[in-house]
């Protein structure tokens, strides 16, 4: 039996779900994909049994420059060896919030955490306390913004949270205002806070982001953008500089620290000091974590934004997403697929559609895709760029691209049933297994 097998089954005898992510779960990806990672390197990665894959998913968005980067790796063990976790507030992490709260515009605070969860319910709770309301406005279209009860009460994997709970989030549509206004006229004077990610692979149009911000300030709502994945990509400020808005609070995580577990809550002091001892109201409990400010992610997060600005690494996503969204369309063009498969979405984080004869987006054909892939030595389950993705590792995406694209062809031609080797993928959120 290969390593990787009793990894695998391993990993499913001591886990729920095999991983403590349920994107990286067995029911995310095709039979054929490696089912335990050993180490990364750059931008490549090694299974269990030593076999090396390009890799595209690149620990779920949270490194963006490469896997073990030196300068960064080296800040962290230094830290580690300053003692890692003091009792009281390190030098490092005052250093560290000094420096995220001077970096992103016009955010006075900033509360660390390890995990993208801990900050967006940190934010909601802020809002809540601050307005004194209790409903929550997310963006429909929107993916993922906590394992917490506010957030997953609200999807079809609900099953835990109870009913009262699952009533107070409420929901309206990306880039459609008038979905904002029914739902301000619907619940007037008692939405505490909009939640939402600027830009997804659909960016905002018609001044949305500028006219919801307008619309929670008439309203008396906090406005709060979750920057996990937009972050550290569409410009080192994050997509609110890019796009030229200035929530009241915003969250960041993956893609700060290069793959150290950092997330931050950044915001306006009126909202932040909530969190404080210099205020007389009502005391929020907001985050107490030991481990949120760690001195290793602390010191990875310094290194990070001097990394980027050293290496311009923002311009190199762009740049480098823009030579591969363009290679692969222009591979499917060349194959007459075009309407089936494509890439789109912004240069920095473009993403790859897959489409059946019917023209539905087909859970079938991106298995049938990423399966190809795998074949030819690229895990490309979803595109995250990094810093360390170069022409080199272009030439070789592109290549498998062709190969896959041809069985995609195929597939189309003769029926999907003759090319994909075991089932599909799945819906994360999906009622039953």
């Amino acid at each position: 039996m290969s390593q990787n097998k009793i990894y695998q089954e391993k990993a499913h005898k001591y886990i729920p779900g095999g991983a403590h992510t349920y994107s990286r779960g067995d029911d995310q990806y095709p039979l054929n994909a490696p089912p335990v990672l050993e180490k990364g390197k750059g931008c490549y990665v090694w299974d269990v049994d030593g076999n090396m894959f390009l890799d595209y998913g690149m620990a779920l968005r949270a490194v963006t420059v490469g896997y073990g980067y030196e300068k960064i790796a080296r800040a962290a063990i230094n830290a580690i060896y300053d003692g890692n976790n003091l009792t009281r507030a390190s030098k490092t992490e005052v250093e560290a919030a000094e420096e995220m709260a001077g970096l992103i515009d016009e955010m006075d605070m900033v509360k660390f955490g390890k995990n993208g969860s801990t900050v967006t319910s940190a934010a909601v709770k802020l809002a809540r306390a601050y307005t004194g309301r209790k409903y929550v406005a997310r963006c429909a279209q929107h993916p993922f913004f906590s394992y917490d009860d506010w957030f997953i009460g609200d999807t079809l994997m609900s099953s835990g949270v109870p009913e009262d709970t699952k009533n107070l989030t409420i929901q309206f549509d990306f880039n459609d205002i008038a979905s904002v206004e029914r739902m301000f006229s619907r619940y007037p004077d008692q939405i505490s806070c909009v939640i939402l990610e600027p830009a997804t692979t659909v960016e905002p149009q018609y001044d949305f982001l500028h006219k919801l911000r307008d619309l929670c300030k008439k309203n008396g709502t906090v406005f709060i953008l979750d920057e996990m994945i937009t972050g550290f990509r569409w410009d080192l400020k994050g997509a609110q500089h890019y796009y030229g808005i200035v929530p009241d609070m915003c969250t960041f995580g993956k893609g700060m620290a290069n793959g150290f577990s950092v997330a931050a809550l950044l915001g306006k002091k009126e909202f932040m000091n909530l969190g404080g001892l210099s205020h007389d109201r009502e005391r929020v409990f907001l985050i107490s974590t030991t481990h949120g400010a760690e001195m290793c992610g602390m010191a990875a997060l310094k290194e990070t934004i001097s990394t980027y600005k050293e290496l311009n690494v923002v311009g190199h996503l762009w740049e480098y997403g823009a030579k591969l969204s363009n290679g692969m369309n222009g591979i499917s063009r060349e194959l007459g697929i075009e309407d089936k498969f494509y890439v789109e979405g912004t240069a920095a984080s473009p993403n790859y559609i897959c489409k059946d004869n019917s023209g539905g987006t087909s859970l079938e054909f991106r298995t049938l895709f990423s399966q190809e892939m795998i074949k030819n030595k690229v895990l490309m389950p979803w595109i995250a760029l990094s810093y360390s993705h170069t022409q080199k590792e272009l030439d070789i995406t592109l290549d498998a691209v062709r190969k896959a694209l041809v069985v995609y062809k195929k597939a189309l031609d003769e029926g999907i049933g003759k090319y994909l080797e075991g089932r599909p993928i799945k819906p994360v959120f999906r009622k039953f297994n």
